[in-house]
C-alpha cells in the first residue's frame, strides 16, 4: 500500500538534536515543508554516507524552508552515541528521531518486520503534513541528497503553479509542462 497523498499519522518521539534530546510530533511539520529519512541502523555502513550527504546540504533545505527528520529504529540515546563517535554524522544539525517501538516506521509503510529495521525511505510532505514523494531502495542502494533537492524543488514548484507540471530531469529555472489535450502526443 502506497502511503503517497496520504497524511502524516499523528505521532510522538524522542530525538537527539544539536546537542539535546527533544520531543517531535507531527505538529513540528504543520506548515513547513519535511523529509522523513528514514535509514536501517545507527554504527552501520551505507547509512552514514546518506546521512552525512544530507547533512551537507542541511543549508541549502533550510534555504528552501523545508526541516529535516532522520529515522531509525534505535533510541535518541544510540543517535548520541552515535553523534559523539562518528565525524560523519557528528556534522549533523537536523534532528535524529529514535523509533525504537516502530510506530513512526509503521505509519510511513517502511518497516522490515522480521528485522525490526527500517527500509531506505525517504518521503517529501507539504506544509499540508501530505506526502508529495517517497523513495524507498534496498539495503545495499544509497541515497544521493542532489537527487533529493531537484525533487523538492520541483514538488514546491508544483505547488506553487497550479496547472504545471515538471518533466524529467527537471531543474530549476527549466521549463515546465502544461497538460492540455493539446499536448497529447506531441511530446
Amino acid at each position: 500500500m502506497s502511503v503517497l497523498n496520504t497524511a502524516v499519522k499523528p505521532f510522538k518521539a524522542q530525538a537527539f538534536k544539536q546537542g539535546k534530546f527533544i520531543e517531535v510530533t507531527e505538529a513540528d511539520i504543520a506548515g513547513k515543508w519535511a523529509v522523513f529519512f528514514f535509514y536501517p541502523a545507527d554504527f552501520t555502513f551505507v547509512c552514514p554516507t546518506e546521512l552525512g550527504d544530507v547533512a551537507d546540504h542541511y543549508a541549502e533545505l533550510q534555504r528552501l524552508g523545508v526541516e529535516v527528520f532522520s529515522i531509525s529504529t534505535d533510541t535518541h540515546f544510540t543517535h548520541k552515541a552515535w553523534h559523539d563517535s562518528s565525524e560523519t554524522i557528528g556534522k549533523i544539525q537536523y534532528a535524529m528521531i529514535g523509533d525504537p517501538t516502530g510506530a513512526i516506521t509503521r505509519n510511513f509503510d517502511v518497516m522490515r518486520e522480521a528485522e525490526g529495521l527500517a527500509d531506505r525511505g525517504t518521503f517529501v510532505v507539504d506544509p499540508d503534513g501530505v506526502i508529495q514523494a517517497m523513495e524507498i531502495t534496498a539495503e545495499g542502494i544509497g541515497r544521493n541528497a542532489v537527487d533529493l533537492l531537484r525533487r523538492i524543488k520541483a514538488a514546491q514548484y508544483v505547488r506553487s503553479h497550479p496547472g504545471e507540471v515538471c518533466p524529467a530531469k527537471w531543474e530549476e529555472g527549466e521549463k515546465t509542462l502544461a497538460p492540455s489535450l493539446h499536448l497529447v502526443g506531441k511530446i
